[in-house]
Parts: structure tokens; sequence; C-alpha cells
């Protein structure tokens, strides 16, 4: 396969891409001086032909073999595909069953949950979870985290999920978190359960620890986790401090364990919003620990900015951690969707641009160098934060897994919120989209 007339990841020059046996095998190079595009191809078209161009350096551009498919670009920009590291899929598509959170708080959304989950059935989660990745996969996921409750003596959601994880791996990578969103040592058989969910098949292990009846409660839930992770060669990926508290501080629990057990490039603190009413003092303090300890983050920019503050007047907090200066003292941090249509969110439509514009306005990441570069937050900060970083990327001999949007740039992307052109995956086509056009009279 060839990809003609690219921007590849913000570059100003077009270029294309060779994959070979579904790697990327050459990355760059002009392409506009001779004509690629095929009679009667549109914007989103592919083409079987000969095509032949310079490069900046003067020697000729790739050229495409007899029967290779050719996909002309447009000057589109071309990306490695979307990361959702935090979604919750086994509760997407139940906004308003058995009751709309018209309070909009987390509390009220554990509470409707918490009578939903007693209905649950594999062939609901499964379809339900289903329709959800597909409408993520069509916008240019490949890459998925989703939390899956395991506060459940039956586990009905994490077989369901384990059973759609292998249907769905020929377009989209699928962690599961085994996550307990009662609680561990609040929840009857809390700890069972967590080990139950290991054994049966979660990649990931998670916990909720400002929610357990406790402070001590939630220190010892993290040190279960993390021991637990340690035993079982698991990831980690924790709800931590996702409240307005300041007196809630989990997570400098978590990455102490994290950094004296070697396994913070492993970990991952979830929303950790309480950050966002801590004093600069302690979290000055904070910041050296954290960085010690090399955790990522995953922020919620559209959850987080909804559930957060609901209990002030005002002055009201924006409901966020503090990714702005994690990102500039050089800690991962990445953006995931986590609710789509249920509970917590009566919104989300699976599409990581919506995440990233709602990103950079609550964290006041607007300047143009700032909103270009935005799209670390769902692509290679994801990545390094599901652990995946080392086979992904656009790079010779990585996998050859990339979307191309129908901009010249991010910024333009994010701007207009353009399709995805085509999402391509081990160098074959997964989706592909025919642009609207829309005609003034």
């Amino acid at each position: 396969m060839i990809i003609r007339n690219v921007h590849v990841e913000n570059d100003e020059a077009i270029g294309d891409v060779r994959i070979d046996d579904g790697v990327f095998a050459q990355i760059g190079g002009s392409a506009d001086s001779v004509g690629i595009r095929a009679a009667g191809t549109d914007r989103a078209g592919v083409n079987g032909g000969r095509a032949a161009a310079d490069h900046r350096d003067g020697t000729s551009a790739q050229v495409s073999r007899p029967g290779e498919t050719v996909i002309d670009g447009q000057g589109g920009v071309l990306l490695p595909p979307f990361v959702d590291p935090h979604v919750h899929l086994d509760a997407a598509l139940t906004a308003g069953d058995p009751e709309w959170n018209e309070t909009g708080t987390l509390f009220d959304g554990i509470r409707i949950w918490s009578e939903r989950k007693k209905s649950l059935s594999v062939a609901d989660v499964k379809d339900r979870a289903r329709r959800t990745i597909d409408m993520m996969v069509r916008h240019g996921i490949q890459h998925i985290r989703s939390h899956v409750d395991v506060t459940d003596p039956g586990l009905v959601a994490l077989h369901a999920l384990l059973e759609l994880k292998s249907e769905v791996e020929q377009y989209a990578d699928l962690q599961l978190v085994a996550f307990p969103q009662e609680g561990i040592l609040s929840y009857p058989n809390g700890k069972a359960l967590m080990q139950r969910a290991v054994s049966e098949g979660a990649d990931v292990i998670g916990g909720i620890p400002h929610f357990e009846f406790t402070r001590d409660y939630g220190v010892e839930s993290l040190k279960f986790l993390v021991d637990l992770a340690v035993k079982n060669d698991r990831l980690v990926d924790v709800h931590c401090d996702e409240i307005d508290d300041p007196a809630s501080r989990n997570l400098e629990v978590l990455a102490t364990l994290a950094l004296e057990n070697g396994i913070g490039d492993r970990v991952t603190a979830s929303h950790t919003t309480a950050m966002g009413s801590y004093n600069d003092a302690y979290t000055y303090k904070l910041f050296r620990l954290l960085k010690m300890s090399g955790i990522s983050f995953v922020s919620n920019p559209l959850v987080n900015m909804h559930l957060g503050g609901r209990f002030d007047t005002y002055p009201k907090r924006r409901g966020l951690t503090r990714v702005k200066e994690l990102d500039a003292d050089g800690i991962n941090v990445a953006f995931g969707e986590d609710d789509i249509r249920d509970p917590w969110s009566p919104l989300g439509a699976g599409n990581m641009l919506d995440v990233v514009r709602m990103g950079v306005y609550a964290a006041q990441l607007m300047g143009y160098s700032q909103i270009m570069d935005s799209y670390k937050y769902v692509t290679y900060n994801g990545a390094k934060a599901l652990h995946i970083d080392d086979h992904y990327g656009i790079e010779v001999g990585k996998p050859a897994n990339c979307i191309i949007l129908n901009a010249s740039n991010f910024y333009e992307a994010l701007n207009e919120n353009d399709e995805v052109l085509y999402s391509i995956r081990a160098g074959k086509v997964i989706v592909s989209t025919r642009p609207h056009v829309t005609t003034l009279r």
C-alpha cells in the first residue's frame, strides 16, 4: 500500500507513506509534482494506479507496484490512530435507564448504575458495547481501555467484554480493567471478586480509594490492588481522588507504591480531580514524587467538567486535574472520554476530537502550538498510559496503524471537527468516509 499526499503529523510538506507486510516501510518525501489522483476518484478515493514524483531530496517518489492499493490522502493529516485510555463500555448507552441523573453528581451516577447492573446480561452488555466500539472505530479509535465494574457477584459485564474482546480485535485492541465501582473493602467480598476478575482474564487492576468508607480503607485498597498487580503481572489504573475534596490524597499513596515496587510505567492515575483543589505548596511537594514514580495520568475533560464543582455555589471549581502543569513537568497525561450516554454523562459520541476540544479549553491549552500538539493527548500519551508505546506510532518498522483526517493539520481538524477519511490497521483499510458536501445557495 502507498498513501499519497498527506501531511505526516502536522508536517507542512506533503509526503508519501509506504506500507509493506503490515508495517511502515517508508515515510515522507514529496509526491506533488505528478498527477497521482486517478480520474474519477474523490477526496476519499482509492486507486491502484502508478504514480511518481520528486522527493525533496531529489530522489524519485515511491512508485506503486502492479495491483498495489494507492490511497490519495488529498492533503489530509496522517496521525497514529486515536487511543481512548478510559471508557466504561459496560455502562455505555444506558442513560435514562432506570432513571436520568438529574443532579449530575458522581454519587447519583453510582446509585443509578447500582440499580441498572442488577438486570445486566451477557447479551445486553455485548450489544451495547459492540455498538459503542463501532461508533469509536468510525471516529478513528483503535486502542481502548475499558473499566469494567466487578462489584457484581456474577461478574456478568466482565464475562461479556472478555468475549467481545476477541471478536473486535481485527479493528480495535481492548484492555479490560477490573474496576471495583463500589469499593474493594467497602463492598462484600470485594477482594475475592478482584482476585476472580484477574484469574478470569482482566488485563488491568483498578480501584476507587476515595469512595471507600474511610481513608484507612482507601489506603488498604491501594496496597491490596498494587500487590495483586505485581503478583499477577498486570497493569494498574486507579480512579484516584475523583472528588473536589482537597483532603482526598490517595494519589500520594499510589505514587509511592508505584515507586517502591518499581512499576511506575505500568501505573495510571485516572481523574485525580482533587488536585484542582490542592494548595500550591502541597502540590509542589507532590509533583516531585509523581515525577520520581513515573506514573501516567488520564484526565477525562468532558465528564470531569460535567461532574466537578457540583457542590460549589461560587466560586465554582473546574473539576479538572492540573493537566497543563503535569505536562509541563514532563509527566505523561492523556485524555479519555470516560462515559458515553450512561448514568454519569447523557452525551457522548466516541469521538476523541470532542474530548480534545473540551480539554484544551478547560486546561487553558489554547496557544496555537498547544492546539497543534494537542493530538498527543489522545495518541502517544494514551499509548504510553496503555503501555503499548513500543509498537505504536508513525515510524518505520512499526505496525502500520494510522488515520487520515480531512484537514491539513490538527488545528484545522479540531476547528472543523473533520472526518476521519481513513482508518488503517496493519496496512488494511478498516474505515473509509466520504466527506459531506455543503452548498450555500
